[in-house]
Protein backbone atom coordinates (compact mmCIF):
# COMPACT_ATOMS: atom_id res chain seq x y z
CA UNK A 1 0.00 0.00 0.00
CA UNK A 2 1.23 3.35 -1.14
CA UNK A 3 1.77 6.17 1.88
CA UNK A 4 -0.27 9.58 1.42
CA UNK A 5 2.15 12.07 1.10
CA UNK A 6 0.74 15.88 3.18
CA UNK A 7 2.10 19.16 1.51
CA UNK A 8 2.51 21.54 4.11
CA UNK A 9 3.04 24.75 3.48
CA UNK A 10 4.70 27.67 5.74
CA UNK A 11 5.55 31.33 5.55
CA UNK A 12 9.39 31.96 6.91
CA UNK A 13 11.71 34.15 7.49
CA UNK A 14 14.67 32.40 5.53
CA UNK A 15 14.92 34.96 2.93
CA UNK A 16 18.50 33.82 0.79
CA UNK A 17 19.97 30.90 -0.85
CA UNK A 18 22.92 31.27 1.54
CA UNK A 19 20.12 30.76 4.85
CA UNK A 20 18.71 27.93 2.81
CA UNK A 21 21.51 26.17 2.79
CA UNK A 22 22.13 26.85 6.70
CA UNK A 23 18.90 25.21 7.31
CA UNK A 24 19.30 22.79 5.04
CA UNK A 25 20.59 19.95 7.61
CA UNK A 26 18.35 20.87 9.88
CA UNK A 27 15.38 20.11 7.24
CA UNK A 28 17.23 17.30 5.85
CA UNK A 29 17.30 15.25 9.86
CA UNK A 30 13.67 15.54 9.59
CA UNK A 31 12.79 13.65 6.35
CA UNK A 32 12.34 10.73 5.52
CA UNK A 33 13.95 9.03 1.99
CA UNK A 34 10.84 9.51 0.15
CA UNK A 35 10.12 13.31 1.64
CA UNK A 36 10.98 16.80 0.15
CA UNK A 37 10.60 20.09 0.69
CA UNK A 38 11.63 23.15 -0.83
CA UNK A 39 11.88 27.17 -0.60
CA UNK A 40 10.15 29.85 -2.74
CA UNK A 41 12.47 32.84 -2.01
CA UNK A 42 10.43 34.47 -4.98
CA UNK A 43 7.24 34.55 -2.60
CA UNK A 44 6.91 37.38 -0.59
CA UNK A 45 6.57 34.98 2.38
CA UNK A 46 9.80 32.97 1.61
CA UNK A 47 7.18 30.04 0.98
CA UNK A 48 8.60 26.52 2.70
CA UNK A 49 6.56 23.22 0.92
CA UNK A 50 7.48 20.48 2.43
CA UNK A 51 5.57 17.06 1.11
CA UNK A 52 5.80 14.42 3.72
CA UNK A 53 4.50 11.53 5.05
CA UNK A 54 4.80 11.75 8.83
CA UNK A 55 5.76 15.01 9.55
CA UNK A 56 4.09 17.31 12.18
CA UNK A 57 4.19 21.14 11.42
CA UNK A 58 5.32 22.17 14.92
CA UNK A 59 8.63 19.91 14.54
CA UNK A 60 9.28 22.18 11.27
CA UNK A 61 8.60 25.23 13.20
CA UNK A 62 10.46 24.64 15.88
CA UNK A 63 13.46 23.17 13.86
CA UNK A 64 13.65 27.02 12.21
CA UNK A 65 12.85 28.55 15.49
CA UNK A 66 15.63 27.10 17.44
CA UNK A 67 17.35 28.36 14.45
CA UNK A 68 16.59 31.91 14.93
CA UNK A 69 13.90 31.98 12.13
CA UNK A 70 10.39 31.97 12.33
CA UNK A 71 8.17 29.95 10.20
CA UNK A 72 4.15 29.45 10.50
CA UNK A 73 1.73 26.84 8.69
CA UNK A 74 -0.25 28.58 6.09
CA UNK A 75 -4.00 27.12 6.13
CA UNK A 76 -5.65 26.30 2.71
Amino acid sequence: MREMKTVLVFKTSVSSDCEARMVKPLLDSLMGSRERWNFDLEDCDNILRVEAVSIHPASIIGRLSEAGYTCEELED
